[in-house]
């Protein structure tokens, strides 16, 4: 482990920030170079001197805020092994393909009942999902900031700031406070076909023009090097290996992604004190982690399920239960697994925000 990023990031640092820039002009936002400018009394809850610009300014990579669907069955701008983000919106279920959050990394989705706000970040592959900062229902937009290279939010009612990674203000009236998480679990559009073949999938029709079919930072998704700087490097696995871990205040875990195999894995696991699955399919590139204890004790040990999707678990008292830790049938059917503080990322950004992480496969 040491602290900065490689050469080679560093020499694909002034092509890559281009070609971004380049594809958030026309239509851009205020620029300004992100939250705290012209305010005094706040400090970061982070280390300052490890924010830095990502260059397109606040708000150059514009938000979505009137979020467009289409029946998973017909939208044809999405191909089978694109990675899709997707979370249940009541009886909805939603999915946001890579290649248009790569554009616009923060989609203010508004049902009139419970609005929610859906963030990925490219450059650390990260997506979470979270309610308005605390009893405000708040929009959030892209402060331009980066923390460890991973996106820094602000929200519009206070211009407060928001590391993604970390889910909490980390800066201004807000600071400290933590949203409310919603459930999200990336997976190949083809395993949302198999699972929610009439899910709402997020169009291109942003309001905005865009190369959505171009990856805006060429390589990055494969090759070893870093845009920005990170407080922690750890050479364990290549920095860009997709990881699900889970995390406390004090340690974490990870589990790869393409380490659970061309079948459905349920790994019946501890973290501290937590007695936790974690749920993977390499081949449809999904994974989970819920807790395994129920309201009532009761600690369940869980199988997985084949081909039966979206069911992916079963226990000993014959329930049934699907990819978001529902149990579908059986005694305790409605029953919803505990989600953790858990999500998808690469390792060189799990390590920079979790350091010594434990793997379990490797």
């Amino acid at each position: 482990m040491n602290k900065g990023t490689s050469l080679p990031g560093r020499i694909i640092l002034s092509i890559a920030v281009a070609l971004l820039v380049a594809g958030c002009g026309g239509g851009g936002g205020s620029g300004g170079g992100g939250n705290g400018e012209g305010n005094t009394g706040f400090t970061w809850l982070i280390p300052a001197d490890e924010i830095v610009d990502g260059g397109p300014g606040k708000d150059g990579i514009p938000a979505i805020d009137q979020p467009d669907f289409d029946d998973a069955s017909t939208i044809g701008s999405v191909q089978p092994d694109d990675l899709v983000i997707v979370l249940r919106d009541g009886f909805i279920t939603k999915a946001y393909p890579h290649d248009v959050m790569d554009w616009h990394e923060v989609v203010n989705d508004s049902p009139s009942d419970d609005p929610f706000t859906m963030s990925y970040c490219p450059l650390t592959g990260s997506a979470v999902a979270w309610k308005g900062a605390n009893t405000a229902r708040s929009s959030f937009g892209v402060s331009g900031l980066l923390y460890n290279s991973n996106l820094i939010l602000y929200d519009r009612d206070t211009d407060s700031s928001w590391a993604q990674m970390l889910q909490k203000s980390v800066w201004g009236p807000r600071a400290g406070q933590e949203p409310e998480r919603i459930q999200v679990i990336e997976m190949s559009f083809r395993a949302l076909l198999d699972m929610y073949p009439h899910a709402h999938v997020l169009t291109r029709n942003t309001g905005w023009e865009r190369n959505y079919g171009i990856y805006p930072y060429g390589r990055y998704k494969t090759e070893a090097g870093l845009l920005f700087p990170v407080s922690n490097e750890d050479n364990r696995l290549h920095p860009k290996t997709r990881v699900i871990g889970i995390h406390s205040d004090t340690s974490s875990k990870v589990y790869q992604l393409d380490r659970f195999g061309a079948t459905t894995q349920a790994v019946n696991d501890q973290f501290e004190d937590l007695s936790i699955v974690a749920v993977g399919n390499s081949a449809l590139n999904f994974a989970a982690i819920f807790e395994r204890e129920l309201s009532d004790g009761t600690i369940l040990t869980l199988s997985p399920v084949q081909d039966d999707l979206p069911n992916v678990m079963s226990d000993a008292e014959g329930n049934v239960w699907d990819i978001f830790g529902t149990a579908v049938s059986g005694p305790r059917v409605g029953t919803q697994l505990v989600m953790t503080r858990s999500f998808t990322a690469y390792w060189f950004a799990w390590v920079a925000f979790f350091e010594d992480a434990q793997i379990h496969f490797n």
